[in-house]
């Protein structure tokens, strides 16, 4: 076996072992859906990763995303209303682009809006499923193109089920029910951690990505979960200073 294959196996043993340690009891849905998005773009070899859910309203959301370049590409496909990851959950099936140049007739909206400000050039598109029915997806970013290895897009749709695990209890699985107070949770929490982002960048004169590194570093330092790192930066401006003083990487 090489050497970049144990490696590689190495990383998906630590990745699913960290992942699986998150859903316990009163886990933080979006620090586990971050961590969830940071492993797939180190496995997959991807530019970014994001995930998108559909809220309890039936629209849909971003809840993760690796870098606001990704963040920023699935508002777009949201206004649009059409793109890879909006068909994928609303068919329920994985959908490829090897090359998004080539997507203008089949996304006419979405490829105008992404035309010379993305450097993404292929997306795959993983559906978040429940029992047939898709709640979200999760989508990989590359910046060339070309189609993924069929043993990553296997890879990819575990990671996909992890993050549906992640967001559904045991208990409403068993009784067939998708949990909306839960999905809401991710939703207004993601709303907080951008709130979060937006002070660190105001305060520490930083990018967007740079301000959600310090954030995640310092959770992840302190042993603490996103969501209330991101509700102290938010209510209290001393504790963000202190977050700030997390080193560059």
């Amino acid at each position: 076996m090489s050497h970049v294959q144990n490696d590689r196996e190495a990383l998906l043993m630590r990745a699913f072992i960290e992942l699986a340690d998150t859903l316990v009891d009163d886990y933080d849905v979006i620090d586990a859906l971050d961590r969830l998005v940071g492993h797939s773009v180190t496995l997959l070899s991807a530019a970014a990763a994001a995930i998108m859910l559909l809220d309890p309203r039936g629209q849909l959301r971003t809840v993760a995303s690796s870098s606001e370049e990704s963040d920023w590409t699935e508002l777009m496909q949201i206004q649009a209303d059409q793109g890879p990851c909006v068909d994928c959950i609303r068919t329920g099936q994985p959908v490829t682009v090897t090359d998004l140049d080539a997507a203008a007739g089949r996304w006419p909206k979405l490829t105008t809006a992404l035309a010379g400000k993305g450097s993404y050039r292929s997306v795959h598109a993983l559906p978040l499923r429940l029992r047939g029915q898709a709640i979200g997806g999760l989508n990989l970013f590359h910046t060339r193109p070309g189609p993924l290895p069929e043993a990553d897009l296997r890879l990819g749709q575990a990671l996909a089920d992890i993050a549906t695990i992640g967001i559904l209890q045991e208990r409403a699985i068993r009784h067939g029910e998708i949990v909306t107070e839960q999905l809401q949770s991710a939703l207004n929490s993601r709303v907080v951690l951008e709130q979060a982002k937006g002070v660190l960048a105001q305060q520490g004169t930083l990018t967007m990505d740079t301000a959600f590194d310090r954030l995640r570093r310092y959770a992840r330092g302190h042993n603490l979960l996103l969501g209330e790192v991101a509700r102290r930066v938010v209510t209290d401006r001393a504790f963000a200073r202190h977050v700030l003083a997390v080193p560059v990487r």
